[in-house]
């Protein structure tokens, strides 16, 4: 009879935390070859920008992470430790131009909260309460935008008369299929009416602390605003003709009508809504395109690589 020989040694765990820290970076090369026509002429119109407003649209950029934090930190009751917060709302923009929008920054946060020890069902409340208290002010922003500067953008370019009734009623169709199929699942209506109990209870809990309020409001007002001023700046930069409080009502307008398209960070979704909301404020064509392309150098893909490494660091040091 044939000897069999154990082995001397167990295998190996996979790294599994290891992997997930090199993940970021081959996401962020693949994404940047998929583009690099893209990054390419957007490196060329900057070149011959006037570099004081491209420092003011950088100087937004980083101050979009730090409204981002207080908005994180006035969603939820327990205080988050200041630094990691920061840290990972820059982590957490990576991430979110890496994974359909809204889920990679969603569940980088979500990772972060429960770290931090906060149960996993108020940490998901938190999430909705950041979400909704950020939609209601980009709405909010925009719609006294137009108020004010009525003249702001014309709807015909942005919007083709024929395509509005179509898009109302793929709106109403959709729901509507929500609606019933909350009514005839009965698991999921049991699901969500929990989840939206424990929302309220902690929106109420945040509400009756006046400076989680104000953090979680005044966030979710500066991060749209401070994102229409970066984008306003690259337009001096490069001399578009269109006023600053246009080109904050351009990208208030773009942002929301492509929030539903489930595109990696907006990647080309954005570049095109963006274009043409410009382009419907008045501005050239050409000119409006070089100033997307600029903008979105500066809010994609400088940050992008120091964004996916800071990722990979908090997975390694297990912050998320």
């Amino acid at each position: 009879m044939t000897a069999v020989r154990l082995p001397q040694e167990l295998p190996r765990r996979v790294p599994v935390r290891q992997a997930l820290c090199l993940l970021p970076l081959v996401l962020v090369l693949v994404v940047a070859v998929r583009h690099r026509s893209v990054l390419a002429e957007g490196f060329g119109h900057l070149g011959s920008a006037r570099w004081p407003w491209l420092a003011a649209a950088v100087t937004a950029t980083c101050l979009t992470w730090v409204a981002a934090a207080f908005t994180r930190q006035g969603a939820v009751v327990e205080r988050l430790p200041a630094r990691r917060l920061l840290a990972t709302q820059f982590a957490a923009g990576a991430a979110n131009h890496l994974l359909p929008t809204g889920l990679g920054a969603s569940a980088v946060n979500l990772r972060f909260m429960t770290v931090c020890g906060v149960p996993l069902a108020r940490s998901s409340a938190a999430l909705a309460l950041y979400m909704l208290a950020e939609s209601i002010a980009r709405i909010g922003l925009l719609l006294t935008l137009l108020i004010a500067f009525p003249g702001a953008l014309h709807s015909g370019g942005l919007i083709p008369a024929p395509a509005i009734g179509p898009l109302l009623l793929a709106g109403v169709a959709l729901v509507g299929v929500a609606a019933a199929v909350l009514l005839l699942v009965r698991r999921l209506r049991t699901a969500v009416s929990s989840f939206l109990r424990t929302a309220l209870r902690e929106a109420r809990s945040v509400h009756t602390r006046p400076a989680r309020a104000l953090a979680l409001w005044g966030g979710s007002l500066s991060f749209p605003l401070l994102q229409a001023a970066g984008l306003a700046a690259v337009g001096r930069a490069l001399a578009l003709p269109v006023p600053p409080a246009h080109t904050a009502v351009a990208y208030l307008a773009a942002t929301l009508a492509v929030a539903v398209v489930p595109a990696p960070g907006g990647i080309g979704s954005v570049e095109a809504a963006l274009v043409v909301a410009l382009v419907a404020a008045g501005g050239p064509a050409a000119l409006a395109t070089a100033v997307v392309l600029g903008y979105r150098i500066i809010t994609v893909w400088l940050p992008l690589l120091p964004g996916a490494l800071a990722l990979g660091a908090l997975v390694r040091l297990k912050v998320i």
